[in-house]
């Protein structure tokens, strides 16, 4: 579970790379309620913590916008543009007989850039600044709660299905430049039938077909986070709050052109929500392994592309 938490603490610093359009998307998601657990180091038999509960609903907004773009001769976009992107998420626990984070804000903003290399590699780089914080309060954010970060990946396009990439991200989520690696992988099988596998901003994996030219039903797999820094105990922590989830995924593409709506009814498989000391040693520390159980979820988003 630490890596996964090591992983998405990183990776919900890094902002959409995508931006070869200007869009805005809009999602809401819920998390079902389920109980709160913890998995000793080296023991597999987890423990229940007393009545301890929880459920969870997020709200996300995202904006890109390219300032510039050409495509080359083997239709590979050259790009520079903006992203913003804010999420709420509402953590509605019950019966904690210690703290516990009970809302996440986390506010982004940055530059991005797009180039092919030659005819085989692309280069994907950002650069950008966050808030993350455990409060709505503006009045209560410091520069502790600010985060720096940055990121760039080598893409080697294997075939017209298959890219995929590495490279390093960079932000201060421990309180100092540091160096993660950074992993990309595209794979899709187009058609009226299709398969995509994505690691990029998140997880997503999915299998689709397209009913009509406005419909599309997908059975999908999702991995997502948030971030919170935080004071806790005269110890600057980090509260990470992922999880992972699966389900049906509908499109529905309306009348207006760029227009289209999605949704997903399913569970959430792993919900890990757990705080650390804001250091290597405790993002690694054994005693940070805990989460709420499997749940329902279910979500609704709206995305314009212009």
């Amino acid at each position: 579970m630490k890596s996964i938490s090591l992983f998405l603490t990183a990776l919900v610093t890094l902002l959409c790379l995508e931006g070869k359009a200007q869009q805005v998307s809009f999602k809401t998601e819920y998390i079902g309620n389920s109980g709160y657990y913890y998995l000793p180091p080296g023991d597999k038999s987890r423990e229940k913590i007393g009545e301890s509960k929880g459920s969870a609903m997020i709200y996300q907004a995202a904006f890109t916008m390219p300032l510039s773009m050409k495509v080359d001769e083997n239709e590979r976009p050259t790009v520079w543009g903006v992203a913003f992107g804010g999420t709420y998420v509402s953590l509605r626990n019950q019966d904690f007989s210690e703290y516990m984070v009970s809302e996440i804000m986390n506010l982004q903003v940055g530059v991005y850039h797009l180039r092919p290399l030659n005819d085989k590699w692309s280069m994907r780089a950002s650069a950008g600044i966050g808030i993350f914080t455990p409060s709505t309060d503006f009045s209560k954010i410091s520069f502790k709660n600010v985060l720096g970060s940055g990121g760039v990946v080598f893409i080697r396009h294997l075939n017209p299905n298959l890219d995929i990439g590495a490279g390093v991200a960079i932000n201060s989520s421990l309180g100092y430049p540091m160096i993660f690696p950074a992993v990309y992988l595209n794979w899709r099988h187009n058609g009226r039938f299709d398969v995509n596998i994505e690691l990029v901003e998140g997880l997503d994996i999915s299998t689709g077909f397209d009913y009509n030219d406005r419909l599309k039903l997908s059975y999908a797999l999702e991995m997502n986070g948030q971030a919170a820094l935080l004071e806790r105990d005269g110890k600057d922590q980090i509260f990470s709050h992922q999880y992972i989830v699966t389900g049906f995924r509908p499109e529905l593409k309306l009348g207006t052109k760029g227009l289209s709506v999605t949704g997903m009814a399913g569970i959430n498989l792993f919900r890990p929500a757990s705080f650390s000391d804001r250091t290597l040693k405790g993002v690694f520390a054994g005693d940070n392994d805990y989460y709420f159980s499997v749940s329902p979820y279910g979500s609704v988003g709206l995305k314009m592309k212009f």
